[in-house]
């Protein structure tokens, strides 16, 4: 690499490990905020779910948006607009403060992600190069998840939970001022026309399949309202596709949605995000509900998945130069199958927390080089003018994966739920199932495409 990319490097990978902090610094606070600003409790999940939404359902329209209006623009537009919204979410004096902020931050999620990831693909070849920038990429956002449990849980007892907020201020600020000097802005000489219709539908879509998915989680797969959102998820899904293919200048051209690579390389985006999250549920539920664990301990605990994740990240890029795409994704999920099925063997004694350390060290190293080669195949073989279009497609591949995981797995758990013990381990006995699915529709498309 060269020191400019270096510098691009350094600043991109801070602002997706901010971004992936964010999503989950908030979860252990959650109690604390309930009582400190006075939200019902069942009204406090909405403090996630606002997020979720808005970060999954406006993902694309920002990620076409930054092709075409420039990358570096919308970049630090949606950097400026999480360090607001976190200011406002830290001195938020009332619920529906809070829950405006949490919209603010997921709109910026959206925005900064897809465009950030664009600026990455674009300032590196495809190749090694590219491929060594989207394994530490996904190392740190995968570790960023895991320790923004712990940090939640640091800031909540040591100062407040309003720092899980304010914490993104000063690191905004900082990208903002580095930003226009590091990063060069891209985008096309001539600017097509906006597809309206196809970004209404397709933003319509996702916002109600997040919604269904999330109101199952908590109500069950039987709720009418879930039921009703998922199905018109669905039909606007559907109806985006036929917008798209009479459109002029459509939202997504559907000879890129029919490429092979970018078919099934999202497709084992989707198992891998939705695999792995709903496993930190369950793990979750195991240490605290059958072993007794803390909050704090039970995120320090993860810190070892985090450790694993890294060690994905940085192995990932020799595992693609070895096996290729279709290969290592299959050898990713192969990994991380064998670790988790291993942990339907956890019993109620306290000497198990070691099989659960080492089957999520190496599940994580697993789901990494899984991601990896998901991301390098999801925006392989497509020009620069469209990076964006693909890392937006890939981003929103990421949240309905981390949004759809855990509800499939709370339904299943549930459903099995003797002991709390029994529904964990026949989830995790799902969750591993899922992963083997992917690594042989991974490994069937290796095949085809040699």
């Amino acid at each position: 690499m060269t020191s400019a990319q270096r510098l691009v490097l350094v600043l991109l990978l801070g602002s997706q490990f901010m971004l992936a902090v964010d999503f989950s610094i908030l979860n252990v606070a959650l109690p604390v905020i309930g009582s400190g600003l006075g939200f019902a409790l069942s009204d406090l999940q909405w403090v996630a779910t606002t997020f979720a939404l808005a970060a999954a359902g406006f993902t694309l329209l920002f990620g076409r948006i930054a092709d075409l209006f420039g990358r570096r623009r919308l970049f630090l537009a949606g950097m400026v607009l999480l360090g607001v919204s976190s200011l406002a979410g830290g001195l938020a004096v009332s619920p529906g403060m809070l829950l405006v902020a949490r919209v603010a931050q997921g709109l910026a999620t959206a925005v900064v992600t897809p465009a950030g990831l664009a600026l990455l693909t674009t300032s590196f070849p495809e190749g090694p190069l590219r491929a060594r920038a989207l394994g530490l990429n996904g190392a740190l956002m995968s570790a960023g998840f895991t320790s923004g449990a712990i940090l939640g849980g640091l800031l909540t007892e040591l100062l407040s939970w309003r720092w899980a907020f304010l914490v993104n201020v000063p690191v905004a600020l900082a990208v903002v001022v580095a930003a226009p000097v590091v990063l060069k802005e891209s985008r096309p000489a001539e600017r097509p026309g906006m597809d309206l219709p196809g970004a209404v539908s397709v933003t319509a879509g996702l916002l109600a399949l997040v919604f269904g998915l999330t109101r199952a989680g908590e109500h069950g797969f039987a709720d009418p309202l879930g039921l009703g959102a998922l199905a018109a998820g669905a039909a606007l899904l559907v109806a985006f596709r036929y917008v798209e293919r009479r459109a002029a200048a459509p939202l997504v051209p559907v000879p890129i949605l029919a490429r092979p690579s970018v078919t099934w390389g999202n497709l084992a985006g989707l198992i891998a995000f939705a695999t792995e999250t709903s496993l930190v549920f369950l793990m979750t539920l195991y240490l605290q509900k059958v072993l007794g664990y803390s909050a704090l301990a039970t995120g320090l605990a993860f810190g070892v998945l985090g450790l694993g994740t890294v060690l994905g990240g940085v192995l990932a890029p020799r595992v693609l130069g070895r096996l290729g795409r279709g290969r290592a994704l299959a050898a990713g999920f192969g990994l991380q199958a064998v670790a988790t099925a291993s942990l339907a063997l956890l019993g109620t004694g306290p000497g198990w927390i070691w099989l659960l350390l080492a089957a999520t060290f190496a599940g994580g190293i697993g789901n990494m080089v899984a991601i990896v080669g998901f991301m390098v195949t999801a925006t392989s073989g497509l020009p620069d003018s469209e990076q964006g279009l693909a890392t937006g497609l890939a981003t929103m591949t990421q949240q309905v994966g981390i949004t759809m995981g855990i509800p499939v797995m709370s339904a299943v758990a549930t459903a099995a739920m003797g002991t709390v013990l029994q529904g964990v381990i026949v989830a995790v006995l799902v969750n591993a199932a899922l992963t083997v699915g992917g690594a042989l529709i991974s490994r069937k498309r290796s095949a085809m495409s040699n």
